[in-house]
């Protein structure tokens, strides 16, 4: 836990998360939310992306000790999956959303070999859609995915059904839980604040009308 803390204080230093109850954000899916994450802006600060890379290289190490290829699910996990094959000294890959519409219509840069066992890379699980889409592509390519570890997860259950679904063992180095207890330790949030961030993650689809 002290080591999630740890990651979840350097997104919130960076401003990789933003947490703003009072003037929710709204997703792309038209939802509301009162945190945004975009873990791509940890890169401008190469101290922070460096503990990042190293958390990464520590929960591969320790969890996939065999690992072959390391696979960054494009676009937000290329940079950060790039450093952490570099210090694994692995082949790296990236996996699109969808092939390519010319040339060699690739879902998959990178070169590879069937039956090698590839560890993937994802800054932000969400819904867990993208993640998975990514996994299928590289199974389908006929590699053999070890698992996945992820900057930060909301934790949605909705999604950690489907990774169960999927038989895809998932690590995190933090989590909206951690995130939440460090955020309100740093004196970024009040605690009165964490019925309504908690009620948040358990049915983000109707947080703001249950807010009001």
């Amino acid at each position: 836990m002290k080591n999630k803390q740890r990651i979840a204080e350097l997104l919130l230093q960076s401003k990789a998360i933003k947490l703003e109850p009072a003037k929710p954000f709204t997703w792309a899916s038209g939802w509301k939310s009162p945190i945004y994450c975009d873990n791509r802006k940890t890169l401008s600060y190469p101290e922070i992306r460096t503990a990042i890379r190293d958390a990464y290289v520590d929960c591969i190490t320790g969890h996939f000790s065999d690992t072959e290829v390391i696979a960054g699910v494009a676009t937000g996990a290329i940079a950060q999956g790039a450093l952490v094959a570099e210090s694994l000294n692995l082949p790296f890959i990236y996996v699109r959303s969808q092939s390519k519409g010319h040339g060699t219509r690739s879902q998959i840069e990178g070169v590879f070999e069937k039956g090698q066992k590839v560890v993937v890379i994802e800054d932000l699980i969400s819904t867990g859609g993208s993640s998975l889409k990514a996994v299928e592509a590289i199974r389908n390519a006929g590699c053999n995915v070890l698992g996945m570890v992820a900057a930060f997860t909301y934790g949605f259950p909705a999604s950690e059904k489907s990774f169960e679904k999927a038989n895809l063992v998932v690590h995190t180095l933090t989590d909206y839980d951690s995130m939440l207890q460090q955020a309100v330790e740093i004196g970024y949030i009040d605690k009165v604040m964490l019925p309504l961030l908690k009620k948040w993650r358990i049915d983000p689809a109707n947080w703001s009308e249950d807010k009001k």
